[in-house]
């Protein structure tokens, strides 16, 4: 491994939080805003700790809920990048939702996020190469490299 590359292990991150009633929504359950401000705090985290830069959101793709989160539910995010370009990375975020009282975990949502690393002028800036260590690793990167080529694409349109 050269010196400028990390492995995506290095960098995952998972993250814990409980919902309380101020996360709800006026119906009760957790506002989906607050599940998009951690998802994107953990991707944030994830791209930092690979470029060693500050970072910001470029592109929020697939934020789609299958179900919903209560009030009282600890809610888990796991991140970790997927695809490293130039001055990009793609984040993959899961995010769980557990009745703590029965350990009961369901899937609410996956999504990626497109991070952007910043020198200390704000400009974009190279980030480290990445490193597959598994058949997982593989598996998202490919998936990861063919949305890419997909986001090129509508960028053109």
């Amino acid at each position: 491994m050269s010196a400028d590359a990390k492995p995506v292990s290095a960098t995952r991150l998972v993250m814990a939080q409980e919902m309380t009633p101020q996360d709800a929504n006026p119906a009760g359950n957790v506002h989906g805003g607050n599940i998009m401000k951690l998802a994107d705090s953990a991707a944030g985290v994830v791209s930092i700790r690979h470029s060693g830069r500050h970072c910001v959101t470029a592109v929020v793709d697939r934020f789609m809920f299958h179900a919903p989160v209560f009030v009282g539910n600890l809610v888990l995010v796991f991140a970790s990048l997927n695809y490293v370009g130039r001055t990009s990375m793609e984040v993959g975020v899961r995010v769980e939702a557990e009745e703590p009282r029965t350990g009961k975990r369901t899937h609410t949502n996956s999504s990626y996020f497109l991070m952007v690393a910043l020198d200390d002028e704000g400009r974009p800036v190279e980030v480290p190469k990445l490193v597959l260590e598994t058949a997982e690793d593989r598996r998202r990167n490919a998936e990861a490299m063919q949305r890419a080529i997909a986001r090129r694409q509508r960028k053109k349109k």
